[in-house]
């Protein structure tokens, strides 16, 4: 049986924080994980920025309301649900998923939690477990499921490459110079395809 496991920020909704960088002026915010392998140290540095400049949830939360899913996300993911099992895979955080989830008509979502204190300031994170992305599709294999993935980033690439079938979308330059023999994919009527042709 095929379960497709999907990233979202990128891929289904625009990134975050690059969304947040922009309403906030803060242009060091705009570094994702297609810049920075390394998650914890990113959400470390974000954390950091966003005390300096004394925001929060609050007004990621703000800035998320506004945004609405890439077009053709919804029909694509639509599409595929009605075909077979999909799986959101997301190191994002569920204080600023869920808005963005019933846009997209609540796909199931794996994905993190922040801490947050009383005053709002995100002080924290909880990952749900080590290499979320990863280790979520090797217990699906373990207990039958065969997984294809795609992503944009580098934090996708582990889950991409153990998979029975692993695409890239819209991706950097740089990644896919550097996985040359994962296929890429711009459009999501292309990228529906390559994932029907490994069912």
């Amino acid at each position: 049986m095929n379960i497709v496991c999907l990233d979202m920020e990128g891929v289904l909704v625009p990134e975050i924080w690059i969304a947040f960088s922009e309403a906030s002026g803060i242009p060091e915010l705009r570094r994702t994980t297609r810049d920075e392998p390394d998650y914890n140290k990113l959400m470390y540095w974000r954390i950091g920025i966003l005390k300096e400049h004394g925001l929060g949830l609050k007004e990621i939360q703000e800035t998320i309301a506004k945004i609405d899913p890439l077009p053709g996300a919804k029909e694509f993911l639509d599409t595929l649900r009605s075909e077979t099992q999909v799986l959101v895979l997301s190191d994002t955080f569920d204080q600023f998923a869920m808005p963005l989830m019933k846009k997209l008509g609540y796909p199931t979502l794996f994905c993190n939690t922040l801490e947050v204190a009383d005053s709002g300031e995100i002080t924290g994170f909880r990952m749900r477990v080590e290499k979320s992305k990863l280790s979520t599709v090797k217990a699906l294999q373990s207990i039958g499921f065969d997984t294809i993935a795609s992503g944009d980033s580098y934090n996708d690439l582990d889950m991409i490459l153990a998979s029975k079938a692993g695409f890239l979308f819209r991706s950097t330059e740089q990644i896919k110079k550097d996985y040359p023999d994962l296929p890429a994919f711009e459009e999501f009527d292309d990228l529906l395809a390559a994932i029907r042709s490994a069912y």
